[in-house]
């Protein structure tokens, strides 16, 4: 899928904030070391018209781990609540540039929506370009019908990915710093334990983005063959929580080589288990 089939730039978006097929989302949220407040920021200052998307409130009650995918008609009562109905374009941006909008954008396009794009540059671009802001209390939409349907073949789970491992039918590509990933350094989460699964691979969502966006295409395809990917073979993402394996998802997919799979329960699951972990460099099998 081409680049701007996934971004529009600011510039698109200025030009059509008042077009009524069109919503723009806030997605964003923060690790606990950004000592960031993504609720603050947004009530503070946000894109004009924007409604705000929290991956800690729409997601599956029913799980301990962090903001696993919502059940279906959680997620069309939540977002119909805000004001986003079927047939709309939805546009997600964050205030980094490009960080938790990965992972709303995979969030609403496998619980059925089928025009989701990220604001290139995220709210950082539109605030540095001097575009309209909004302050004050968000204008209320009326609320809408969302349609959900679950792609369930979107999302792995831990079951798919020993399997994958197990077979090599899918590459399992981990997002998380390098020291976590080699087990040199802790886990951000109690009762998680350093390390990796055995024969997956490690490419930093940071080592991609540059300025709250994408590197060129030649870059993210060089980032993802030197940690050995194969990028002719199929790929499920992971990362600490399922945030950041959406940033390689979404790499990958504007460079025409969209994954088979985002593991949703990611290294939380994973590490909190007693399934087998790897420590050290990658070992691919």
């Amino acid at each position: 899928m081409a680049y701007d089939a996934v971004f529009v730039s600011t510039a698109w978006l200025a030009e059509r904030l008042d077009a009524p097929d069109i919503v723009v989302v806030d997605g964003s949220w923060y690790l606990p070391a950004q000592n960031r407040d993504a609720a603050a920021e947004y009530a503070e200052r946000r894109i004009p018209g924007a409604v705000r998307f929290d991956i800690d409130a729409v997601k599956d009650s029913a799980s301990d781990l962090p903001h696993m995918l919502p059940r279906p008609e959680a997620f069309a009562a939540a977002v119909g609540a805000l004001g986003i109905g079927d047939g709309m374009r939805i546009v997600v941006y964050d205030g980094p540039g490009l960080f938790s909008a990965p992972r709303v954008r995979w969030t609403f396009k496998t619980c059925g929506a089928r025009d989701v794009v990220i604001l290139e540059g995220g709210f950082a671009a539109w605030e540095k370009e001097n575009r309209p802001i909004e302050h004050g209390a968000p204008r209320a939409r009326a609320a809408r019908s969302f349609t959900a349907r679950l792609d369930h073949s979107a999302v792995a789970t831990a079951d798919d990915v020993a399997r994958a491992l197990d077979a090599g039918s899918a590459q399992i590509i981990d997002a998380r710093p390098a020291d976590r990933f080699r087990g040199e350094a802790a886990e951000p989460r109690p009762g998680v334990r350093s390390g990796h699964m055995p024969g997956a691979l490690n490419v930093q969502a940071t080592a991609l983005v540059a300025d709250g966006r994408f590197k060129d295409a030649p870059a993210l395809a060089a980032a993802f063959a030197d940690a050995g990917t194969d990028l002719d073979r199929p790929v499920i993402t992971s990362c600490g929580s399922g945030v950041t394996a959406a940033i390689l998802a979404t790499a990958l997919e504007t460079i025409g080589k969209p994954v088979r799979a985002l593991y949703d329960g990611s290294w939380s699951e994973w590490g909190a288990s007693d399934r087998p972990i790897a420590t050290g460099p990658a070992k691919p099998r």
